[in-house]
Order: C-alpha cells, then sequence, then structure tokens
C-alpha cells in the first residue's frame, strides 16, 4: 500500500511540474470569466497547445483570445490581441472582431445590397453605409457548439438560419481550429446550405509578432505574394479595377517595413489611413495550399508564414485603433500596433461579377471549404 501511495504521489508531482512547465512564462486567461449562457446557449473558454505553443478560444465568435509564441531566445509572447472578459467580447468594448471568425461573407459589400438570380438581397449597413463582415450579427455574434475538443484542436459548428443579416439560406458551417507539430495555427472551414447563397469566410486576429499592446509594427518586415491589389473609393469598396502594385507602396514581394512607405502620397493609403486592401494573390484557383505572405518582427526573431488555397489576403495595418480601450492586460491598443492578415476571396464580389472578381456563390448540394494556416518560427 505504501508503494502504491509513492507512486500516486510521484505521478501527481511529475504530472504537476509538466503543467507548469508547459505554460511557464504564459498568463492564462480565467475561464470563469468566459463561463456564462449567451442567447440561451453555453459559452466556456478553450485552452490548446502542441507543446510549444498554447491558444485559448472562447466559441462565442470562435475566437482566438491568446496566442503564446516564443521568441528566439525561447521567450514567451502573447501575439494577438483580446479581452480578458467575454462581458467585453458581447458587448462589443472597443474593436468588434478581435480574434474571429468573420462572415458569412469577410470584408465589405458595397451599399449593403447584391443580387443572386434575379432577387435583390438587403444586408445590413453596418460600416459607412456597406456590410461590413456579415452584418450586426454575422458568426463573430454569434455562439459556436463545440463539437469536440481536444489538447491540440477544437472543432466548432453553427448553423446560420435563413435570413440572417438579410442573407438567404440556412447556411451549416464547421471550423476546426488546430496547432500542428509544426508551430502551425491552421483553419480549416466547411459550409453547406439548403438554398443559394454568398459565403466568404476569413479570420481576424489581430497580430504584434512582439506581444499585445508591446509597440508599433511598423518595423515589422513584410512579404506578399501579390503583383496586384483591389483598390477601393473613399468607402473602401473596389472599384473594379485590378491595379499593379509595380513602383508603389504596395509591392512587397520583395520583404519591406511596414511603416518604410505607409505615409506615401497616395490616395488608397488615404482611403484606408494606411494599408488596408486586398492583394490579389500570385496563383491558380485551384484549392493548392500555397506560402504567400510572411510577417517577421527583428527584436524578437519571431516570423510568421501565412499559408492559404484562396486568391486574397487583405493586409490591415491597424490604422482605425486610437488606444482609448486597452486589450486583455490593461494596456491600450494603440494606431498602428496590430496586424491582420486575411485569407478570403475578393471583397464585394457578388457586385464585381462583370469585373471578373471570383465568385462567392454558393448552391444547395455543394461544399464551401478553406484552409488558413499561419505558421511560427524564429531566425
Amino acid at each position: 500500500m505504501k508503494h502504491l501511495f509513492y507512486a500516486l504521489a510521484a505521478f501527481l508531482l511529475i504530472g504537476c511540474c509538466g503543467e507548469q512547465a508547459k505554460n511557464e512564462g504564459i498568463t492564462l486567461m480565467e475561464k470563469a470569466n468566459f463561463q456564462a449562457e449567451v442567447d440561451g446557449k453555453q459559452v466556456d473558454l478553450y485552452t490548446l497547445t502542441n507543446g510549444q505553443i498554447t491558444m485559448q478560444v472562447t466559441n462565442f465568435g470562435a475566437r482566438v483570445v491568446s496566442l503564446w509564441v516564443p521568441d528566439r531566445e525561447g521567450k514567451m509572447a502573447d501575439v494577438v490581441l483580446g479581452y480578458e472578459t467575454l462581458d467585453r467580447y458581447v458587448n462589443n468594448t472597443g474593436e468588434r472582431f478581435l480574434g474571429a471568425v468573420v462572415g458569412r461573407v469577410a470584408n465589405r459589400i458595397g451599399a449593403g445590397e447584391f443580387e443572386l438570380d434575379g432577387v435583390k438581397y438587403t444586408t445590413p449597413q453596418n460600416n459607412n453605409g456597406q456590410t461590413l463582415h456579415g452584418g450586426e450579427k454575422g458568426v463573430d455574434m454569434v455562439v459556436w457548439d463545440v463539437v469536440e475538443a481536444k489538447e491540440d484542436a477544437i472543432v466548432l459548428r453553427v448553423v446560420l438560419p435563413d435570413g440572417l443579416d438579410g442573407f438567404p439560406g440556412n447556411l451549416d458551417i464547421t471550423m476546426t481550429y488546430s496547432l500542428t507539430a509544426d508551430n502551425e495555427f491552421r483553419v480549416d472551414y466547411l459550409a453547406t446550405t439548403d438554398k443559394k447563397t454568398v459565403v466568404n469566410l476569413s479570420h481576424h486576429s489581430f497580430f504584434n509578432l512582439k506581444g499585445e499592446a508591446a509597440g508599433t509594427i511598423l518595423d515589422h518586415e513584410l512579404w506578399i505574394k501579390g503583383d496586384r491589389i483591389t483598390p477601393t473609393d473613399a468607402n473602401l469598396i473596389p472599384t473594379g479595377e485590378l491595379r499593379s502594385v509595380e513602383g508603389t507602396a504596395f509591392d512587397f514581394r520583395e520583404p519591406h517595413l511596414i511603416g518604410e512607405r505607409i505615409e506615401a502620397d497616395d490616395e488608397q493609403l488615404k482611403n484606408g489611413r494606411g494599408y488596408d486592401l486586398n492583394w490579389v494573390l500570385e496563383r491558380e484557383d485551384n484549392g493548392e495550399i500555397m506560402h504567400v505572405a510572411t510577417l517577421y518582427e527583428p527584436a524578437s526573431g519571431r516570423c510568421m508564414d501565412v499559408l492559404t488555397d484562396q486568391v486574397g489576403l487583405q493586409f490591415y495595418s491597424g490604422n482605425f485603433f486610437d488606444g482609448t480601450y486597452n486589450g486583455k492586460y490593461g494596456k491600450p491598443l494603440a494606431f498602428r500596433e496590430s496586424v491582420a492578415l486575411e485569407t478570403q476571396k475578393w471583397p464585394d464580389a457578388p457586385n464585381q461579377a462583370e469585373a471578373g472578381f471570383p465568385s462567392i456563390e454558393l448552391n444547395a448540394g455543394e461544399t464551401y471549404s478553406q484552409v488558413c494556416i499561419y505558421k511560427f518560427y524564429t531566425k
């Protein structure tokens, strides 16, 4: 019996120390701050790890709350913006889309209207007269069902009812967040509908490879595999033009510091108060997963590759943060201190068919799929 006691004590000690070592240098958000009912459904906070990086996710809006990544010396930092309580997400304190999946149509729909097979649909004008990231409810302000939660992955599902935010069809979405052995944060989407609709999902974490609220991102280096952009008007709606990046501040085909040309005298930079545009990726729309961007922070050595099977990438340089509200560690979320790199089809696609924008229509009986990967390493 004494031997059994010592064996059990040793097992508990090893387990405790192992967990402590795994989370060394990491400040996890409290589960209790995310456990509540919203719209009659249970919300919680889930912690994923692959042994090297650690991520916390809430099923409210399928949001990434924190993402801890080592620098070149092994020091951990939380490289995504987020909030410390569920209440701040539910009541939309500050920036609405922190860490969320966005849709059912990510980015913007001009004037909040589009047509499908001759039928006109009207969607909420929730951003300067345009529909942004799905409208008032979208997929970021609903509670997702947790299908499965494992140590390194979580599977989430939501069914958006026909007519929600003005969109047709019951849209059934299953999404998996996983942390792979290669230190990838991988997002896999699948969706089906019972009626013709439009779908363009994207992930909307805001990254700072120094850590949340740790300073400017203007000294981050960026490479994008894109030779054209889709220019926008003053309301950030595409004009239908595909414009070459050659000789402009938008040419990241060779790595450049984000701040190097951000104040250039260019109408597109003025429209977005900095970078806030869709890049046309140099690739075929064939479903192959390709490396399309790299973000690098020289001081820490942290690198993040972006890989996707999509044809567009929205690069946003945090231009509308102004420091008036704090992140989860009590520090202000300030102007140009974060980067969003959102894999997607092109913005306003339902209204840009004549311009040749790839379709985002989904028919009953078809399956929408997408893969987005953020891969972390140091150099």
